[in-house]
């Protein structure tokens, strides 16, 4: 069923979802600890994130003007690698897709119980409330797309309402008391007598971009579900880059507030929502954490959007089951969905909501799209392909089709290099100190990366048959 022209997202719906799958928890929790990584130097390290997501959105952006069927980085792979590649990075990108949307909705919950004072790590308490929560996912998307559109629409206009009001609230603050603004003095708070922002090298200032590069990411998955959106070869390239720019703004405006009116407070506060720390006053604080709950909900919503529409998009291209391209008289992928929430539910409840091996591989496989995509937006520029029926005749331009591809892959292997391999793939101690390997998380790589493709290839040559 081809969904109607009327309830297809249009240019700024499409800016709203992408800024939606991008902003989630990090800036309202974790600006913290970047700036206690980078001191006074933490509003450039925003900034360079921001420069390096924006050249990874780019080229998602190009690939997005030469192929527009579903899927993302499944649909650009296969129309530039052929079907064998084409398939591994869909079942990957769709299995960390479910993962991960599995994993924020477990961090939606944990800090909702928090806020509210009671346990979150109580395996009871998260299981409740994880289920709730997907079961309301699953009653929106239901209704269909028009209701998604609109919570999604609304749920983008919550966040960045609570994140210009944090803005406009400080910069009131700095007028109103004369707080200092020498960013500077970040670098000498002291707790209990020891400088909490440690000298700055140039290891750390590096890990601190990283750090800041992933409140960045999301932008990857806003294509998935390009049959559902106006003229996507046009309006893709153009809502990406500008969701990318707001964003860039808000984080940036957002964390210099912070750092002029209170920087102690944000960095040492063992409140869940960090950034409500610098204020005072309880009414704006409740406001802020009101924000950051519809924004975490938010991610979740466009999640379940997004997960669906790759394996539906593999079916369409008979790399799965027919069966699976079923939708609803309210035009909802039903099949779909309902493999999606229930992998999203039962593998973060099977490692009891330890997410640190799931975020792993939620990022490996991210990472090896920033890599492929930006090598099929050089083949597409090229006129090559394996599937050129399906590579529209784009307006070629060799800067966004091939020098910010090149530029984009030296950034990835950059950030690879620079990843904390050890903290990943090892058990740390307290002081640090690398004390022994985690098997599980490389257990789940060789999984995700190996078996799980290995079991879906005989599933689909099965059904084929």
């Amino acid at each position: 069923m081809n969904t109607k022209e009327s309830d297809k997202l249009g240019f700024w719906s499409i800016v709203l979802l992408a800024i939606n799958a991008i902003i989630g928890s990090g800036i309202f929790l974790t600006p913290g600890s970047v700036v206690q990584q980078a001191g006074s130097r933490a509003l450039l390290v925003y900034l360079i994130a921001a420069i390096f997501a924006a050249i990874l959105a780019i080229s998602f952006a190009a690939a997005a003007k030469y192929v527009t069927k579903s899927g993302a980085a499944y649909a650009y792979s296969k129309a530039a690698f052929g079907d064998k590649i084409g398939f591994y990075m869909g079942v990957l990108r769709y299995f960390s897709a479910s993962v991960a949307w599995g994993v924020m909705a477990v961090g939606v919950i944990r800090s909702t119980i928090s806020i509210f004072g009671g346990d979150s790590e109580n395996f009871a308490n998260v299981t409740i409330g994880f289920i709730i929560l997907m079961a309301v996912i699953t009653i929106i998307n239901l209704f269909g797309q028009k209701v998604l559109k609109w919570v999604m629409n609304l749920a983008t206009i919550g966040k960045l309402a609570a994140l210009v009001l944090i803005i406009i609230a400080g910069v009131i603050l700095l007028i109103t008391t004369g707080a200092s603004s020498n960013l500077n003095q970040v670098d000498s708070i002291t707790q209990n007598g020891q400088k909490i922002v440690p000298t700055l090298t140039t290891t750390g200032f590096v890990m601190a971009i990283v750090s800041a590069f992933y409140a960045f990411t999301g932008f990857e998955s806003v294509a998935s579900g390009s049959e559902d959106m106006k003229n996507p070869e046009k309006n893709l390239p153009r809502a990406i880059p500008l969701a990318i720019l707001v964003i860039a703004v808000i984080y940036i405006g957002v964390v210099a507030v912070a750092m002029v009116l209170n920087p102690k407070a944000l960095i040492t506060t063992k409140q869940v929502v960090a950034v409500a720390a610098i204020f005072q006053n309880e009414i704006l604080r409740d406001v802020i954490l009101v924000g950051a709950l519809v924004s975490m909900f938010g991610i979740n919503v466009a999640s379940s959007f997004n997960a669906p529409r790759i394996l539906e998009a593999m079916a369409r291209e008979n790399q799965m089951s027919k069966a699976l391209t079923k939708r609803t008289k309210n035009n909802f992928p039903i099949r779909t969905f309902f493999i999606s929430v229930i992998l999203a539910i039962l593998i973060p409840m099977a490692f009891e909501y330890n997410m640190t091996n799931l975020i792993t591989l939620s990022a490996m496989v991210r990472f090896l799209g920033f890599i492929v995509v930006p090598l099929a937006v050089i083949r597409f520029y090229q006129g090559k392909g394996a599937d050129k029926d399906n590579i529209l005749p784009a307006n070629k331009n060799v800067w966004t089709d091939v020098v910010v591809p090149i530029l984009s892959i030296i950034l990835v292997i950059f950030l690879l290099v620079e990843y904390n391999w050890k903290a990943q793939f090892g058990v740390v101690n307290a002081q640090g100190q690398f004390i022994g390997i985690n098997w599980y998380a490389i257990a789940m790589m060789i999984f995700g990366f190996v078996f799980l493709p290995l079991i879906m290839a005989w599933i689909s040559r099965r059904d084929r048959k």
